[in-house]
């Protein structure tokens, strides 16, 4: 196995597009990591809730925001919204939603 590996999201092993989502998923390494882009007024409990069939998301995210601003509130009532250049790690039990006009890339 090679000491470093890097995949180009453009070319990605699978895409997920519920209502104004695209997630581009690559796998390496034995590691998966997303691509995640929302289109203005996406929100997780209106787009992706209904596909998921759980109260709020259940997945873990970790990563950076490349472009635009996202609104997360955890299931234990912390808000937190975050923006271009600022790196996170969402926990498990949350919603979120894009804020303003311009798609979120994270």
């Amino acid at each position: 196995m090679p000491g470093v590996e890097s995949r180009d999201f453009d070319s990605p092993d699978e895409t997920r597009t519920p209502d104004k989502t695209q997630v581009d998923v690559v796998r390496m390494a034995g590691t998966t990591a997303a691509r995640m882009t929302f289109e203005p007024g996406w929100r997780w409990s209106e787009c992706v809730k209904p596909v998921a069939g759980t109260e709020s998301c259940q997945a873990r995210h970790v990563g950076v925001v490349h472009a635009g601003r996202l609104a997360i509130k955890h299931d234990d009532g912390t808000e937190v919204e975050i923006g271009p250049g600022e790196a996170y790690v969402i926990e498990p039990g949350h919603d979120a939603w894009v804020v303003g006009d311009e798609r979120f890339v994270g």
